[in-house]
């Protein structure tokens, strides 16, 4: 792709009490707090400053509580799998398996597209090659039943689950080994059906890990993290289950929900989130807020690969997991993308979505799980 992504220096967040989440939506609109213990908040980055390519026209008729270097060499494979097969990513039944696109609008949804930047454009960040020298998007590591298991020294271990971790030295990091951005580590156990998530991952040269933060998943569990945690996103989310993975848009369909970033968001969080990452007020965002690709936005024109990510955003829409760039959604690794074809998206405005209500899907606050 012809973008130059620039990484800016860290905003490091204090660690102070966190503000309450969000259950539910008034019929105003806005959103229900409710009572939460006092929590760390997670450092993130600040938005990326490189503006984005040109876009052409817009397509389409219209517009719960927080208290490119040389890829890495032979390893355990980056590719990561389809969903469905033995080990779901999540169950069926999960938020991230839900439809959106006959859910209300939230009437606070202008406020929200228009905090998040409603001129601006979408923004693959993934795709094949490298950016600047560095592979480009988030690598999914396959690790085997057999592969050791290792602690991990965290910065914020008291909300990290304590591992061990399956890392093998050649895991591989976003961006790379050198990288100076978010340095995400995604495991992928298939044969326990278990995922490992690190934030900020870093092998010393004694063989040792450290990470800022990070959290383990059970992919056959709806079981959310504690009220309040953060976990290697922002949100206290999964980010293997809103990555766009090459296999499913080669099948020709994704059923979940997509990872997206914003540039500010609210000090507060939505179901199924369970952490904040904002300072903001009532007219940014909160982390866990579920957007949609308008009905009406005509996506037949697009580049086979681009109708497939496009589509899945109008029927799964996307989910605001972490503070970034504004509409960028976030893919895996991979060397068979297209990037022409990824390019597409690009002409997707901001003003083409909308956010929607999910508090009729909520079954248990702190379960994943849908009505």
């Amino acid at each position: 792709m012809l973008v130059s992504l620039l990484v800016v220096g860290w905003l490091v967040w204090g660690r102070s009490g966190a503000p309450p989440a969000l259950t539910g939506s008034t019929a105003a609109g806005g959103t229900t707090p409710a009572p939460a213990p006092a929590t760390a908040a997670r450092p993130v980055p600040p938005p990326r400053t490189t503006p984005l390519l040109p876009a052409a026209a817009p397509l389409g008729s219209a517009l719960v509580p927080p208290p490119a270097t040389s890829r890495p060499a032979a390893g355990p494979t980056s590719r990561p799998p389809a969903s469905g097969a033995g080990c779901p990513l999540f169950p069926a039944d999960s938020v991230w398996h839900a439809r959106v696109d006959r859910l209300p609008v939230l009437a606070a949804s202008a406020r929200y597209v228009a905090s998040i930047g409603a001129s601006s454009h979408l923004h693959p960040d993934f795709g094949s090659g490298q950016i600047d020298g560095q592979p480009f998007g988030i690598p999914v590591t396959e690790v085997g039943a057999g592969q050791t298991a290792v602690r991990v020294r965290f910065d914020y271990a008291d909300e990290s689950d304590p591992g061990p971790y399956p890392l093998p030295a050649t895991a591989r990091i976003e961006g790379g080994p050198a990288s100076d951005g978010d340095r995400h580590v995604i495991l992928h156990d298939a044969a326990n059906c278990r995922l490992y998530e690190l934030f900020a991952a870093r092998r010393g040269s004694d063989g040792s890990w450290t990470a800022q933060s990070g959290a383990t998943w059970n992919l056959r569990s709806n079981a959310l993290r504690p009220a309040g945690w953060t976990s290697a996103d922002a949100a206290g989310l999964s980010i293997m289950a809103g990555l766009v993975r090459y296999e499913e848009v080669a099948a020709g369909r994704i059923d979940h929900a997509i990872r997206i970033t914003v540039p500010r968001s609210q000090d507060r969080y939505l179901w199924p989130a369970r952490h904040a990452a904002g300072s903001g007020g009532a007219d940014l965002p909160p982390m866990g807020l579920r957007l949609r690709l308008k009905a009406s936005v005509n996506v037949a024109g697009l580049p086979a690969q681009a109708r497939v990510i496009a589509t899945a955003m109008k029927t799964y829409g996307v989910i605001v997991a972490d503070n970034g760039s504004p509409w960028y959604i976030t893919g895996s690794e991979d060397t068979r993308w297209n990037n022409d074809a990824l390019d597409a998206l690009k002409a997707l405005a901001g003003s083409q979505f909308e956010a929607v209500d999910t508090a009729g899907l909520m079954a248990n606050p702190n379960s994943a799980a849908t009505r």
